[in-house]
């Protein structure tokens, strides 16, 4: 069995949880990390020194962090082939955007708005920074706007580790208050996406302990 460490409104978590769901696979999610504490045990430390979430152990393997190794450890071992491919060049593809939304959409979204938006007291909250990040990412979601007038999903035909590391963060994309660009297959992948029953479960989450008034 999966374990996971991890509190359900981090949106790591929320990354790995949705990987789990839709591949059926059974677990155990402990609440570490903000209000329930925990991470800064030397037990926590001894699996993952940066005291950060998720940290998910297979049965008696190692503990494994960082969310994007996570996600890969678990599709090589318990994906399908369209989830992600064996052969060396499509899992490629499949990575390549998956590592894009890493660094260009994850880096963008939740510092930058998230954060400012429900994770910053309203008297210190900078509307223009705001604006400015919002406009930002919105060039970066162009690129998949482009990409998903082609295909269903990130990386083509299938849903793939890429749509997980990229759509976990559309929930709140979508439901904080920010002007958003009218990216239409983006809304349509995301309607998609919010379909899914995993996604309901694990990403549909709220995250109101997060706010700060």
């Amino acid at each position: 069995m999966l374990q996971v460490w991890g509190r359900k409104t981090s949106s790591n978590v929320q990354a790995l949880m949705w990987c789990i769901g839709e591949l059926g696979l059974d677990y155990q999610r402990y609440n570490i990390g903000h209000k329930y504490g925990g991470n800064d045990t030397p037990a926590f430390l001894a699996m993952n020194p940066n005291a950060t979430v998720p940290v998910l152990k297979d049965n008696d393997g190692p503990a494994i962090w960082e969310t994007g190794a996570i996600l890969r450890y678990i599709a090589s071992r318990y994906g399908t082939e369209a989830f992600w491919p064996r052969d060396v060049n499509h899992r490629t593809q499949v990575d390549m955007w998956a590592e894009w939304s890493k660094i260009n959409v994850a880096l963008g979204f939740t510092a930058p708005i998230f954060w400012r938006v429900v994770r910053t007291a309203a008297k210190d909250r900078d509307p223009e920074a705001v604006s400015h990040a919002v406009d930002r990412l919105a060039t970066v979601l162009n690129i998949a706007e482009k990409q998903l007038s082609i295909y269903p999903y990130l990386a083509g035909n299938d849903f793939t580790l890429a749509d997980i590391q990229f759509g976990h963060l559309l929930y709140r994309y979508y439901d904080i208050d920010i002007n958003r660009p009218a990216l239409p297959n983006l809304k349509m992948y995301y309607h998609r996406l919010a379909s899914r029953p995993a996604y309901q479960e694990h990403v549909v989450v709220c995250y109101e302990e997060l706010r700060v008034s």
